[in-house]
Order: structure tokens, then C-alpha cells, then sequence
């Protein structure tokens, strides 16, 4: 007989919280205002931060960003080459679904090679935005 669940590993709320603290940190520092989104590996937001100031539509975008990280392990200012591979269909149908963002900001997090969750930052420059994410791996240790 097989098995009939699976066992997964999630980034818990503690450690979610330390990385938005430390992506918001790291927003300070460069003098930037943000949005900064964790989710867990099924994209379930684990934690949010928004800087007061910080646009409003980067809440979504911040969220959305940390959704399409996790869903296919890729960090999102990947997906324009990645998607260099792929006929033209995929190409103009991946980025017209909702919530899919193919532009800098969201990386996943890895943990002893697992996937166990997504950071998503938006209300900046792209290089900014993913500046701030990057602060919010390393406060925890994980790898995108």
C-alpha cells in the first residue's frame, strides 16, 4: 500500500516575522518605503509588513510576488529569461495569469534543500525591492 500523505516543512511564524523585520530594516537603511510579504510553501501568507508610506498597490503585488517564488521555486526576476525557452504561447499566457509576477522582488526560501516558503517585496525599485528581500533571507539563514 502507498502512502497517502505527505509530509512537508514550512517556515514558522517566528521566522517569518524576523524576515519581514529584517527586509523593512533594510528598506530604512537605503531610505526606501515598502510592502514585504512571507508565505509559506503553499502560499499561504505567513507574515506582512507595510511601511507607512509605502504605495498601496504594492501591498498586492508584494503578496503576489512571494506567491509566484514559491509556486515554482524561481525568484521572479527570473522568469524573463527563463521564459526565453518557451514558445510564444507560454510566453504571453503565463504572464496574463493572475497573481504572477515576473519582475524582481520575490525569492523563494530554501532550507536544507527544501522549499519551505516565499519573500515578496514591493514599493521600491526592482533592485531595491529584491535588496530588501535578500536582507530578509539572510536574517533567517535560508538560501532563494
Amino acid at each position: 500500500m502507498s502512502n497517502i500523505s505527505v509530509t512537508h516543512t514550512l517556515i514558522d511564524w517566528d521566522a517569518a516575522a524576523i524576515a519581514v523585520k529584517a527586509a523593512v530594516a533594510e528598506a530604512v537603511s537605503i531610505g526606501v518605503k515598502i510592502n514585504v510579504a512571507v508565505v509559506d510553501r503553499s502560499g499561504v501568507l505567513a507574515a506582512f509588513l507595510r511601511m507607512p508610506g509605502a504605495p498601496l498597490h504594492s501591498v498586492d503585488i508584494a503578496i503576489d510576488k512571494a506567491y509566484t517564488a514559491v509556486s515554482f521555486g524561481l525568484p521572479t526576476h527570473l522568469w524573463l529569461d527563463a521564459l526565453k525557452e518557451h514558445s510564444p504561447a507560454v510566453r504571453e499566457g503565463i504572464v496574463r495569469r493572475p497573481r504572477f509576477v515576473a519582475f524582481g522582488g520575490g525569492l523563494p526560501m530554501v532550507s536544507n534543500g527544501e522549499l519551505i516558503g516565499a519573500i515578496g517585496v514591493s514599493g521600491a525599485s526592482e533592485v531595491q525591492d529584491q535588496q530588501c528581500a535578500q536582507a530578509g533571507l539572510n536574517a533567517i539563514g535560508v538560501n532563494g
